[in-house]
């Protein structure tokens, strides 16, 4: 599951020397905004959230106050050497838009698990997932077409391999009766 519950703490302090303190303090600089809520300042705390946002399609759920806040994040700065986080800004959304999310994060981790235990490689799986849920697929229905599309693939490009060596096999025995090494004899192609 993809839902990260965070506390936060909201903050009045404003620009480069406040956001510079926030981050001294271990915590990060965002903003949380939309679906009719105010614009609200917040610290975050920089492990709890940068081990959230490693998550494919995360859902957080931000408490400040007593309130909670359903949000995703629309946009994350790092520092560019230390790859340390700088801001975040979290949009609210509703709950359908939570449990879309959720189900596509569920279908990504098992296409990458399935990969593994398959032998395929997981990045062409969740590829060819992500291929299948933009052609409108359900996400947990894709993950099966996305294992067969790369074990489809797998399995031509083992073929052509074989091919290739077949051709090569064939070819040495003519070079060799030629007189030709088999690494200059001519390769059809």
């Amino acid at each position: 599951m993809t839902n990260v519950s965070i506390s936060a703490t909201p903050r009045s302090d404003f620009g480069k020397g406040a956001a510079r303190r926030v981050r001294r303090g271990g915590q990060v600089p965002g903003v949380i905004y939309g679906r009719g809520t105010e614009l609200t300042h917040v610290s975050l705390p920089e492990h709890e959230l940068d081990l959230a946002l490693r998550k494919p399609r995360v859902v957080l759920n931000v408490q400040i106050d007593g309130t909670t806040y359903l949000t995703k994040p629309r946009d994350i700065q790092r520092d560019p050497v230390k790859r340390s986080l700088e801001h975040v800004d979290l949009v609210v959304i509703t709950q359908q838009e939570a449990a879309i999310r959720s189900s596509y994060a569920d279908a990504v981790a098992k296409a990458h698990q399935l990969a593994v235990e398959a032998g395929y490689d997981p990045a062409a799986v969740v590829q060819a997932l992500e291929e299948a849920v933009a052609r409108g697929e359900d996400p947990m229905v894709a993950v099966d077409h996305a294992v067969n599309d790369v074990k489809e693939k797998a399995a031509a490009a083992a073929a052509a391999s074989a091919a290739a060596s077949a051709q090569e096999a064939a070819a040495a025995p003519a070079a060799e009766a030629a007189g030709t090494p088999a690494a200059e004899a001519p390769s059809g192609n």
